[in-house]
């Protein structure tokens, strides 16, 4: 463990020695009041680096598609310029493959229904999605991928995998098993 903690700054030692023992493999470590003339605290507390953490992800993952060939062209050279953006992967992230009704997918990416209207109007003039009628209700659509938006989220996949092995190569197997294991308890 000392090892591991030597390679990485004294706040991020901190949150492994605190996560090593809520994770039950190590004493409980000293913990010092916060000072509270010292403000670096906003800089690196946990939310403020997972938000980071997960913008960075998020910026690997759109680089790894705009230079995927499997990707369909005009889609890839939308990632390349930069005009696909992190909020573009709400719709990737959280839209079921048989589709969902506008509401649906806003409360699932913790979006409002107006913003996620506007992701939806552009990615389906890009070919990503299409809307047409709800089965169940006739006066709902249902938002579906297109077969080019089928292709955009297996490049997705293919993407978050290896944007996965990177982060497994930068920080240690041990390391990205404990950060995975206590993002999903938190999560959950």
């Amino acid at each position: 463990m000392n090892s591991i903690l030597r390679r990485y700054s004294n706040t991020h030692a901190q949150f492994l020695v605190s996560l090593t023992y809520y994770m039950g493999m190590t004493e409980r470590p000293d913990i010092c009041p916060p000072d509270p003339d010292d403000d670096r605290w906003r800089e690196a507390h946990l939310g403020r680096l997972l938000g980071h953490a997960m913008r960075r992800f998020d910026e690997r993952v759109l680089v790894l598609m705009a230079h995927d060939a499997q990707v369909p062209l005009a889609l890839s050279n939308l990632a390349a310029r930069a005009q696909v953006t992190a909020a573009h992967i709400h719709i990737t992230r959280h839209l079921p493959l048989p589709g969902a009704r506008l509401t649906e997918l806003a409360a699932a990416a913790g979006m409002s229904k107006q913003a996620m209207g506007d992701l939806v109007d552009q990615c389906e003039a890009w070919g990503l999605v299409s809307r047409a009628p709800d089965p169940r209700d006739a006066r709902a659509r249902l938002v579906r991928f297109t077969p080019a938006g089928r292709d955009w989220l297996a490049g997705f996949q293919r993407a978050v995998a290896q944007a996965e092995a990177e982060f497994h190569a930068a920080v240690g197997d041990a390391v990205a098993t404990v950060v995975r294991l206590g993002l999903e308890a938190y999560s959950t």
